[in-house]
């Protein structure tokens, strides 16, 4: 037997283009406004969570290199997914 979650009813103000393009997802889907949101914001933490984890896969290959070129690389590609470009 599978468990379902219970809905959590949530409220959001969008600024108005965001809302504008989310209407517009959702009627080219053929979907709930609020079907489209938990779609966006389920890509939204998998992202997250596959940019951290990538985070630490690169730090992990920068503590395990003995090559200073490859070092270089990988703490100017750390620094990036820090500070930005």
């Amino acid at each position: 037997m599978t468990t379902v979650e219970k809905p959590v009813r949530q409220s959001v103000s969008l600024p108005g283009r965001l809302a504008r393009q989310v209407k517009s997802l959702a009627k080219n889907r053929r979907l709930s406004t609020s079907r489209i949101l938990v779609e966006l914001i389920e890509a939204g933490i998998e992202s997250r969570e596959a940019e951290k984890q990538r985070f630490f896969s690169l730090a992990e290959r920068l503590t395990a290199s003995t090559d200073q070129a490859e070092q270089r690389h990988i703490q100017a590609e750390l620094a990036r997914m820090t500070f930005g470009e």
